[in-house]
């Protein structure tokens, strides 16, 4: 059974006793952050704030802050057995026979059985309020350089103007005053496309910006998803029911019944305005920029919201293991693509985009650097700044095991090559913004046609029958 809200989830940590409640009143500008980070560092429990100050509503952060509790959330064991689902839904080949046909088709209801339920009414409309004060939140200013309080886990609800197709985005907000926040969307993201859109045919831009939902949810908001593929359907699949939606009070958008608050109001098409430094992802701040504007003009909350925040920053943070999921789950579409690849990985420390270890079957000269180079054509891997590749027996999860292989097979003249194309945003290493260069590293076995005449050697591994009598034996031996 599926969590029908945040609260279901917090019940559920509670039974594991991988929550824990502070009654003492504490301070959303940088008391909050301090406490949270600690115990993320330390792999610690979810924090619910019972008491915040100058505020009406507690606060609930490091929901997602381990794997057990991001495996949790999406209700299962191991994040691979989704990815197994997910892989059970692509085809392998593009469909010949009839009979081929309708089992894609078949696979293709299974989906459509997770479209979005429209409710009437739900939860998140218990109360309503037209005079608006964004002070009354308990919004974090994370880190001592910010610029000023940020919502840092809103669903942001857009639609496209052509196609009346709704977007599920999360995008930090800068609050303002009583009334307006920034709206942080990069260039790719789909908010910004529609943005663009709605300028193009001078339409008003309607906006409702979610806080809270149930952990499918807020997870899919987050999840680079192809094109066409319906975030909420997502979180459908995931949670393995539909998500119930309401109609928003003010706006022409459907927003999750179960949510604790919506912010309903609009994005202005001419207005824009400072926004951050911000503490991000990476460990460093990033710089001050011009960002659209969000003005609310209503809030619909349940009678006793909850407060859902998340702080990021030098890894590891809450994010880092909502980015594990990602690796996990869309590892079959990208086999898709790159059906050689046996398992990838993105470090911690690579915050998302900076490097991506990837284990290959080889089997020809230079399928390293062909693998790499559609890797960097691939979806937001275009950001990715070093691509690693190993051989496929190599556990790219094991961070020791790789350096070892990377550290012992590479020649550096011939196996770093270099490319240029697009850079994350937040990346404040290239000497131009959103645009340098990126390196691959080819530590695969190398073959002659790649400049390799010397035997490669073979690689010390102990006789099966050894490690089979040891192990039998490994009480005789006192351990």
């Amino acid at each position: 059974m599926s969590y029908q809200n945040l609260r279901d989830f917090i019940a559920y940590l509670e039974t594991k006793k991988d929550l824990k409640r502070i009654s003492v009143p504490v301070d959303a500008d940088l008391e909050i952050t301090e406490i949270a980070d600690r115990m993320v560092k330390k792999n610690g429990p979810a924090l619910f704030f019972e008491k915040v100050k100058n505020s009406p509503y507690p606060v609930l952060i490091n929901t997602f802050a381990s794997l057990e509790r991001m495996s949790a959330a999406l209700l299962t064991d191991s994040l691979d057995k989704i990815a197994e689902r997910m892989m059970a839904l692509v085809p392998s080949s593009p469909p010949k026979t009839f009979w081929e046909k309708i089992g894609v088709l078949i696979k293709l209801k299974e989906i459509a059985d997770f479209q979005p339920k429209k409710v009437k009414s739900g939860p998140c409309q218990e109360v309503i309020e037209t005079s608006i004060d964004l002070d009354k939140l308990p919004v974090l200013k994370c880190w001592p350089g910010d610029s000023g309080r940020f919502i840092t886990l809103p669903l942001v609800v857009t639609k496209n103007p052509n196609t009346g197709v709704q977007n599920l985005g999360m995008y930090r907000m800068q609050v303002f005053d009583k009334t307006t926040t920034g709206m942080h969307w990069h260039a790719h993201h789909d908010g910004a496309k529609y943005y663009r859109e709605h300028q193009k045919l001078g339409k008003k831009m309607e906006v409702a910006a979610v806080l809270g939902g149930d952990p499918a949810t807020i997870y899919s908001a987050t999840a680079p998803l192809p094109p066409g593929l319906d975030e909420l359907i997502f979180a459908g699949f995931l949670r393995k029911e539909p998500v119930e939606i309401v109609k928003a009070h003010t706006v022409d958008l459907y927003v999750p019944a179960q949510a604790e608050f919506i912010l309903e109001g609009y994005v202005s098409l001419d207005e824009l305005r400072d926004e951050g430094p911000f503490g991000d992802h990476t460990g460093y701040y990033s710089e001050q920029g011009k960002f659209p504007v969000f003005h609310v003009q209503c809030i619909t909350r349940r009678e006793k919201p909850i407060y859902p925040a998340t702080i990021v920053g030098k890894p590891p943070m809450e994010d880092c293991y909502m980015g594990k999921a990602t690796e996990r789950i869309f590892l079959p579409l990208v086999r898709t693509q790159l059906p050689e690849i046996v398992d990838y990985s993105l470090p911690f420390e690579g915050v998302f985009h900076n490097c991506v270890i990837v284990s290959i079957k080889k089997e020809y000269p230079g399928q390293a650097r062909k693998v790499a180079s559609l890797l960097w054509g691939l979806g937001q891997m275009m950001f990715s700044k070093v691509i690693i590749i190993v051989d496929e027996e190599v556990n790219v999860q094991d961070y020791s095991e790789v350096t070892w292989k990377v550290f012992n097979n590479v020649d550096p003249e011939r196996d770093v090559f270099f490319q240029k194309g697009p850079l994350d945003v937040l990346d404040h290493s290239s000497p131009t913004h959103k645009y340098g260069s990126k390196m691959g590293i080819d530590a695969t076995r190398k073959m002659k046609e790649e400049g390799h005449p010397r035997p490669w050697p073979d690689e010390i591994i102990m006789e099966e029958k050894i490690k089979q009598l040891v192990t039998t034996r490994w009480k005789e031996y006192g351990f």
